[in-house]
C-alpha cells in the first residue's frame, strides 16, 4: 500500500470495532440490569453479555469489536447501540462508521469559502466569527475575530488549525478560561465529524502530530468518545487579564457542508 495508508474500508472497520470495544468498557453489569457475577480481570461488560443484550451470536459480536468484514444491519446497530446505552451522537457515530448512513464521496483538495460568506463574516462588527473547513482548518475569519483570539492570518499549515490551537498553541490554551472542560469536548466534537474521512492522509497527519506533541491529545484520543453540540458558552481571557463572555454557535453552510460557520455573541 502506497505510503503505509490502510484502505477506508479496513480504517472505518477497525475504528468500528474500537468503538464498540470503548463503549462495553465503560459499562457495568449493574448499569444494564445484570449480576456481577465472578470477579473481573477486565473492565465493563464481556462481551458475552452484551451480545445476550443486542440479541446477537456471542461470536459474530467478537468479529465486529476484531475489526472482520461483517455487514451489521440497521436493526443490529439500533440493538446495539440499545444495548451499549449510546446517546444521540454515538448512534450516529456507529451508523457512520458502519457505512449505513446514506453519504457522498468524501471531498478532497482545497477549500474555498463562498464569497456571500465571507461578505457576511465581515459585516458582522460586534461578533467574533470565522469559517471552518472539513479537518477544522480555520478558512476565513472577521476583524472582531483577529481582535480576540489574535490573527489567525499570522498562522500557516497545520498551525491555523483549531485541534491544533486547542491542543498545542499554549497562548490559545492561556485565553481558554475552561480549557480543561472545552477541549475534551472538542476533541469528542472533532473525531464524529472525522469519521467519514478515516483513511484520509491529511486527517492522518494532523491526528498523529497532535498525538506526538499532546499529552492530553495522546491520552484522549483512545477513548473513542464523540459529542454533537452546535452551541456552549465560553470564557476567553483578553491579553488585559479581562474576561470576555461568549456564546459560540456552529451553524451549516449549506453549499459546503463540510464547512462550518462559527459565531461568538458577546454575553452580557
Amino acid at each position: 500500500m502506497a505510503d503505509g495508508l490502510i484502505p477506508q474500508h479496513e480504517a472505518r472497520q477497525s475504528a468500528f470495532g474500537d468503538f464498540l470495544r470503548s463503549r462495553r468498557e465503560r459499562l457495568t453489569p449493574d448499569m444494564v440490569g445484570l449480576p456481577a457475577g465472578f470477579r473481573r480481570r477486565t473492565p465493563g461488560l464481556r462481551r458475552e453479555e452484551v451480545a445476550l443484550l443486542a440479541g446477537v451470536g456471542a461470536t459474530w459480536y467478537t468479529w465486529l469489536e476484531q475489526g472482520r468484514d461483517v455487514k451489521p444491519s440497521a436493526e443490529v446497530l439500533n440493538a446495539l447501540a440499545q444495548a451499549l446505552k449510546l446517546d444521540a451522537a454515538e448512534r450516529n457515530h456507529l451508523f457512520v462508521l458502519a457505512d449505513r448512513l446514506p453519504r457522498r464521496s468524501a471531498p478532497r483538495g482545497a477549500e474555498c469559502v463562498p464569497s456571500a460568506i465571507v461578505r457576511m463574516l465581515n459585516s458582522m462588527v460586534d461578533q467574533p466569527a470565522y469559517v471552518l473547513g472539513r479537518r477544522w482548518d480555520i478558512l476565513a475569519w472577521n476583524a472582531a475575530a483577529t481582535a480576540v483570539f489574535g490573527d489567525f492570518g499570522e498562522l500557516e499549515g497545520d498551525d491555523r488549525n483549531l485541534m491544533s490551537r486547542m491542543f498545542t498553541d499554549k497562548a490559545h490554551r492561556r485565553k481558554l478560561v475552561d480549557w480543561d472542560t472545552l477541549a475534551p469536548l472538542s476533541l469528542a466534537m472533532f473525531r464524529a465529524g472525522s469519521a467519514k474521512y478515516l483513511g484520509d492522509p491529511d486527517f492522518e497527519r494532523l491526528i498523529a502530530k497532535l498525538t506526538a506533541e499532546s499529552p492530553e491529545f495522546r491520552a484522549w484520543w483512545p477513548r473513542h468518545d464523540v459529542y454533537h453540540q452546535p452551541s456552549t458558552v465560553k470564557r476567553v481571557r483578553q491579553p488585559s487579564g479581562e474576561e470576555r463572555v461568549f456564546e459560540y454557535t456552529s451553524l451549516d453552510i449549506t453549499e459546503c457542508p463540510d464547512m462550518r460557520l462559527i459565531v461568538c455573541t458577546p454575553v452580557a
